[in-house]
């Protein structure tokens, strides 16, 4: 595995925190007097960053650039203080993460959460990961579904496109993979469905952490 990266997301792949984007996004529109959402709800209004999860939590007639300035502040503030009060790596992952690092692979994050966010919670669960580089949203950067973070991270690690996967749980995951053109790998335990997986052409798709392992074993 010397010659592979593997790039992985970070929301619904490695760490379950939807619990504590939730209850963020609660907190936010509590102070606004407005109506939070579901579970359900709030797992398909992440993927996209931060700006585009406080605008799908607001009411329509309340989304001008102005108003999800402010709300995106109030997020971020009361976020980055509890941002793993209820996140929990997904089964399996911490040990697939240690695994690939013993066995000589090259480890990288790309999140569209923002960098602050991504470097917390990284940090916290993984302390012992050597990774080539952690990227979340940074200011000037364009949010997956660009290629800017994976060609940051495919210059750092010098490593060929041939040799890298991106893994996700979402379509945005596997269309920055496509756009990128290097291998996709979805994984079905995150925020979205098997079905937008491979309606966006995920290469392989993963239902558990063994199951992931294999497949990078043998791409």
């Amino acid at each position: 595995m010397h010659n592979r990266l593997f790039i992985f997301d970070l929301d619904g792949t490695l760490l379950n925190t939807i619990g504590d984007l939730a209850v963020g996004c609660d907190y936010m529109l509590s102070l606004r007097g407005l109506k939070t959402h579901t579970y359900e709800e709030y797992c398909s209004f992440v993927g996209n960053g931060i700006m585009r999860l406080v605008e799908r939590a607001l009411p329509e007639e309340l989304r001008t650039e102005d108003y999800i300035k402010a709300a995106r502040k109030d997020f971020v503030d009361y976020y980055i203080d509890h941002i793993d009060a209820h996140t929990v790596p997904y089964d399996g992952m911490v040990d697939l993460v240690y695994t690939l690092q013993r066995r000589g692979a090259k480890l990288a994050v790309a999140s569209n959460k923002f960098q602050a966010g991504t470097e917390k919670l990284i940090k916290k669960f993984f302390p012992e990961i050597d990774w080539v580089e952690i990227c979340g949203n940074r200011e000037g950067v364009p949010l997956k579904p660009d290629t800017a973070l994976v060609d940051m991270i495919l210059d750092k690690a010098g490593v060929e496109r041939q040799g890298c996967v991106m893994i996700g749980d979402s379509g945005v995951d596997i269309q920055t993979a496509h756009n990128a053109g290097i291998t996709s790998v979805g994984v079905s335990w995150g925020f979205r469905s098997r079905e937008e997986l491979e309606e966006n052409g995920a290469n392989h798709i993963a239902d558990n952490a063994d199951e992931l392992l294999h497949i990078l074993e043998n791409i």
